[in-house]
């Protein structure tokens, strides 16, 4: 199955009659456009059907008056090895996420590995492996971005360049390991940094046994990339330190499913309020305790859009755009060039919200009819979100 996906190739794909094309983009959330054109996983052309090249296509599919927009990012996610979950002992879950919408995972560390090496050689060799592994082997078509290694005590500048040029990215989360203290989290962030791997730093209490508490001040002197489930996973800072980080800091704003939500809702209105709503990104920070939410990121939107009062169309952007740019990605954005990742939703049945978005700003999720990555359908109908209204149909 994964050679399969790894082997498939979209050819033309031309996706008509769009009711709502969600660009991704904070600053343009909907497009005027009713057609995408995709050649080799690739968006070609985004309009109306009379300005786009339409003629024979591999694909064609009928979006019947639904909504389009890029596939979902999960910012935040702690895979193990294959789509499994020691954490919980459950299998499938990446493939059950893909269903909820989500294109492309973001690991903050592998660290529910039974018996996680801690020594330098063996972190350094867990990441790499997570790294290869999850580039050779795509869950149901899932972009699985892994191999993010928790710092510890001892580590050296050489050791972050060994990992960059072994093709490593990402930092696990600052905080998870021996590394606590803000000065020496900023040395090795700032090493990081500079041979191109991204940092996120843990926010909040203690998760996992070894972890401890992280504070604003911590959070502020390292300085890393992105500041890591900030509405606490579990456990937020306060409210007003939390508020304070997002004034002080430069950095991504992360909000997760398994965190605080009222500590979330205070996250995302203090960005708007600070006019830096391109700062704030969605993960769901599962696996873990709480177990591995399918739809956590569709709850997410519905959660900021309806209790936090934010339009539905900008939260998307929250969990596709914004991620797309903050993690230097080429998906999340309807924009000609970019990965071809789309999610095909619709009102859920039954919702008391007249339109799609509507029905989000009323805290319901949408119904997923089909998602496609790199232009190829990776499922249809999903069988975790209530049913859509409305599904396109694949013409031929």
């Amino acid at each position: 199955m994964a050679q399969a996906v790894e082997q498939a190739r979209s050819g033309k794909v031309v996706i008509r009659n769009i009711g709502l094309l969600l660009s991704g983009d904070i600053d343009r959330p909907v497009l005027d456009a009713d057609t995408l054109v995709v050649h080799d996983g690739r968006i070609a052309s985004v309009g109306k059907e009379a300005d786009c090249d339409t003629a024979q296509p591999d694909v064609l599919i009928d979006a019947r008056r639904t909504c389009v927009c890029p596939g979902l990012i999960d910012s935040h996610v702690h895979p193990v090895f294959g789509d499994w979950t020691p954490r919980q002992g459950q299998l499938g879950w990446i493939d059950s996420t893909l269903h909820g919408g989500v294109t492309t995972m973001i690991s903050a560390g592998e660290v529910h590995l039974p018996g996680r090496p801690k020594d330098i050689v063996g972190l350094k060799a867990l990441a790499i492996t997570a790294q290869r592994a999850f580039d050779n082997f795509r869950p149901g078509g899932m972009k699985v971005l892994a191999g993010a290694p928790v710092i510890e005590r001892g580590m050296v500048e050489d050791d972050f360049r060994e990992l960059a040029q072994a093709g490593v990215k990402l930092l696990g989360e600052v905080g998870l390991g021996s590394v606590k203290a803000g000065e020496e989290a900023r040395r090795m962030v700032a090493w990081a940094r500079k041979y191109g791997i991204q940092s996120t730093i843990h926010t909040g209490g203690p998760s996992i046994p070894g972890s401890g508490l992280i504070d604003k001040d911590v959070v502020l002197e390292a300085d890393a990339d992105v500041i890591g489930h900030i509405n606490g996973g579990h456990t937020s800072l306060p409210e007003a330190h939390v508020c304070e980080l997002c004034e002080r800091s430069s950095r991504a704003i992360e909000i997760v499913h398994n965190g605080n939500e009222k500590v979330a809702i205070a996250a995302a209105r203090a960005a708007l309020q600070l006019k830096c709503p391109h700062r704030v990104i969605l993960g769901t920070d599962g696996p873990a305790g709480s177990g591995v939410q399918p739809l956590g990121i569709l709850r997410m939107i519905a959660l900021l859009s309806s209790v936090g009062g934010i339009p539905a169309e900008s939260v998307f952007c929250f969990a596709t755009g914004n991620t797309a740019r903050l993690r230097g990605l080429d998906c999340g954005l309807v924009e000609v060039g970019r990965a071809a990742d789309f999610v095909f939703m619709d009102r859920a049945q039954h919702t008391s919200g007249r339109t799609l978005l509507e029905s989000v700003q009323l805290g319901d999720i949408p119904g997923i009819g089909m998602v496609m990555i790199d232009g190829v359908v990776r499922c249809g109908r999903s069988r975790n979100t209530p049913p859509a209204t409305e599904i396109p149909v694949v013409v031929h």
